[in-house]
């Protein structure tokens, strides 16, 4: 079986040497490339080829690739490229790439054609001032063929380690078991799910209950479905680090019997050894000479853990976690986080955030798209989905940065950058004092103010451009927060709103306003990103109901939607409804004295541990504060706002098999899903709230949209969404079929049958009014 390598991958593997080099250099944006590239084509003549797909084989090696355009009367191939600024100043590395990219490219056409040489050009396109620099070098065929020859030697050392890899990996999955003997209860039924949607290339909406093991039930089936179904990579998505944990633990199972290489993704700010030192070689000495000594490291990472084995005939697996990434690093000199970027292309599974493959310009997806590789997707806590990809398609524009950027450096010697700061805090303020409502949402972003932003964009680009190594970092931020905002303006769709809010006690000019680009339905951004692997699977406890969840995330018109049966009973788990207590907002102050007498009779009949989840840290302040006051013979311990992971980790230690005490938390914060408290461990939770959001002027904007969009406004924006939350931390206390516990719901409308019927339908004979 051939392997195959796009042009690109094939470059930056072998071609890149020097320095790790991140300084700022204002690069257009994907429509600025594409308009650059038609401006090019434009010029040309009649007879000029655009966008050839071309590809060529070297042993096992296949290498395919689109290049630019050729010039048949020139007999000149061309590799275009966009800029800004100083082409003096582009880095030497990006050259030589671009070169390496060019006469591949130029070798491929003169094998397709047989010709005998050609001229292979770099074209560079200002797009300041439209004007082209054009790099020539006329070379033989046996030039260049020499030149795709030492490449491909050089990648198919390590084309061949893959094969075979590959190779052995497959068979251990085809002959792959379930590392624990018999499934849980429900286990099964998930993961013949996901092993169904692998097997037809579908996307599979799944609703698990908490307890039965859903990281493994969908890990294994996915995994046993690769050889069959070709896929290159395993991506698992997590929300929260909880869950990435988890999969490595759940992965970590399957080890002994599968040469799998895993990889785990971090946020840069947690992988960086010099936070304080810019990425390039001048700065920081793990950028200094990185991609020299990258090879070195790549080899040793993937050989992590197997002088351990034992077997020399068994290819052992590779645990690539932020630790064992991290030693490797800096045992060769190179940055860890760069290091984990460069791994992808050879791991089997990443474990990783959303935002690796959802976000713009998303690391996984592009890798995806680059390479055409297969991949298989799981999505954990799907349900979090939702208000991610809202975060990662909403852009704000705030006074705060351009009033830093008009009183940094870079505005104070530049009198253009300060005048075009200026020009923006003109048409802002315009908007301000046409606004008297301390909210607004409006059909369109601003024209007056999109056209101060774009022309601010380009004038702090130039700037920047012309001083790469004066940081400015105030200025910095405004660039990259204007040109966010524009690129949402680019997309902008009824999926989206634009609104204006004035924040109270904000006096710095140009005056009060939040502007924001505010995504509430984030499936138009989310759907191309499904539609690219090859199957998918987004798996919860609380999805329900489905169709909701498939509105807002896009899911493919042939989706497949499974709701496993619970393997609990409702003898396990008793259900009060606390109809005689309204947690509404008005009801508040009358709630507090019915709530902690409640909590204090059933502590006193089953004394052990609880959780008790309230709508904010001010409601969750009083009721303790009270329940403290007139029972101080039950323990308690309290979630505060901004707790470290350490402060969490003492809040969780609390609950011992044989602990005794009520700990506060707030519903849909750090305690209210992803907690594993089996056994004594947890015996109850007290819900004292709907966990409906919050009805405000954004809210009510939402729930408009949503009544226009799919007639369903307040279900989808305060109902759904509340509900969620309240399953997801009552899901806390039955972890396995040997728990028994109990849950309180704390207000008057968890009797409505609306609300009810959002609630496990395994609780059903279990409501008991209070």
């Amino acid at each position: 079986m051939p392997y195959t390598v796009a042009v690109r991958e094939l470059c930056e593997f072998t071609a890149k040497q020097g320095d790790l080099d991140l300084r700022f250099t204002p690069a257009p944006t994907a429509q600025e490339g594409i308009a650059g590239h038609a401006l090019v084509y434009e010029r040309r003549g009649p007879g000029y080829r655009r966008e050839l797909t071309l590809s060529g084989e070297f042993g096992d090696l296949r290498v395919r690739g689109r290049a630019d355009g050729f010039d048949p009367e020139r007999q000149r191939i061309e590799e275009i490229k966009t800029f800004r600024g100083s082409l003096d100043r582009q880095r030497p590395t990006h050259r030589q790439l671009h070169w390496a990219q060019a006469k591949v490219y130029a070798w491929l056409l003169c094998q397709a054609e047989n010709l005998s040489d050609i001229e292979v050009a770099l074209v560079y396109l200002d797009l300041g001032s439209q004007e082209e620099t054009l790099l020539t070098e006329r070379c033989t065929a046996a030039e260049l063929q020499s030149h795709f020859e030492a490449l491909c030697e050089r990648f198919l050392a390590w084309a061949v380690l893959e094969l075979e890899h590959r190779e052995r990996r497959d068979a251990a999955l085809l002959a792959l078991r379930f590392p624990f003997g018999d499934f849980r209860g429900g286990q099964r039924a998930l993961a013949e799910a996901v092993y169904r949607a692998a097997a037809t290339g579908r996307c599979l909406l799944a609703q698990a209950p908490t307890g039965i093991g859903k990281t493994m039930g969908t890990i294994f089936p996915l995994l046993k479905a690769a050889p069959g179904q070709r896929l290159d990579k395993v991506f698992f998505l997590a929300a929260k680090t909880s869950g990435r944990q988890t999969a490595l633990d759940a992965i970590e199972r399957l080890a002994p019997a599968a040469p799998l290489r895993v990889l785990e993704l971090v946020a840069r700010d947690k992988a960086c050894e010099h936070p304080h030192r810019a990425c390039n070689g001048e700065s920081c000495p793990l950028a200094k000479g990185f991609y020299d000594r990258l090879p070195d490291a790549r080899s040793a990472a993937l050989r992590v853990g197997q002088d351990l084995d034992t077997d020399p005939c068994r290819e052992p697996g590779v645990a690539l976690t932020r630790d064992a990434v991290r030693e490797v690093a800096l045992a060769h000199g190179v940055c860890p986080y760069y290091l984990s970027q460069e791994l992808v292309r050879w791991a089997d599974v990443v474990v990783g955030d959303y935002n690796y493959y959802f976000d713009h310009g998303a690391l996984l997806h592009a890798l995806t798209q680059v390479n055409q590789w297969r991949v298989g997707l799981l999505v954990d806590e799907a349900h979090n989905l939702v208000e991610r990809g809202r975060k990662m398609y909403s852009a704000t524009l705030s006074p705060e940065r351009l009033f830093q950027a008009r009183h940094s450096s870079g505005a104070s010697a530049s009198p253009l950058v300060r005048k075009a700061l200026d020009k923006v805090r003109r048409s802002w303020r315009a908007i301000d004092k046409a606004q008297v409502e301390p909210y607004a949402a409006y059909e369109f972003f601003p024209e007056s103010l999109l056209s101060a932003l774009q022309h601010g964009i380009g004038v702090v680009a130039e700037h920047l451009a012309a001083h790469p190594d004066d940081a400015d970092d105030a200025l910095l931020d405004f660039h990259f927060e204007a040109m966010h905002v524009t690129r949402a303006v680019e997309s902008f769709g009824p999926h989206s709103l634009v609104d204006v809010q004035k924040p109270e006690g904000f006096s710095a000019k140009p005056g009060p306003s939040v502007l924001c680009i505010r995504n509430i339905v984030p499936a138009p951004f989310l759907r191309p990103r499904l539609a690219a692997a090859q199957t998918s699977t987004l798996f919860s406890a609380t999805l329900q109901p489905q169709g909701f969840h498939a509105d807002l995330l896009g899911l493919p018109e042939n989706h497949v939607s499974v709701e496993v049966p619970s393997p609990f009973d409702a003898g396990q788990l008793q259900v009060h409804v606390a109809s005689h207590i309204s947690t509404r907002y008005q009801h508040r102050r009358a709630s507090l004295q019915p709530i902690t007498e409640l909590i204090a009779a059933q502590y006193g009949r089953a004394p052990g541990n609880y959780l008790a989840f309230l709508s904010s840290y001010d409601y969750l302040e009083q009721v303790s504060t009270q329940l403290a006051e007139r029972h101080p013979e039950v323990p308690q311990w309290r979630q505060s706002r901004r707790m470290s992971e350490g402060e969490q980790r003492q809040f969780l230690d609390r609950f011992t098999e044989d602990g005794r005490g009520v700990g506060f938390a707030v519903l849909g914060g750090a305690f209210a899903e992803g907690v594993d408290l089996p056994g004594r461990r947890l015996i109850g939770a007290f819900l004292s709230t709907l966990g409906l959001p919050q009805v405000n002027a954004v809210n009510e904007q939402i729930r408009a949209r949503m009544e226009k969009l799919f007639g369903a406004g307040y279900d989808y924006t305060y109902l759904y969404p509340g509900l969620q939350k309240v399953v997801q931390a009552a899901g806390r206390v039955i972890r396995t079929t040997e728990d028994r516990g109990v849950v309180h719901l704390i207000d008057d409308r968890f009797a409505r049958a609306d609300v009810q019927r959002l609630l496990p339908a395994w609780w059903d004979q279990g409501h008991r009014p209070q």
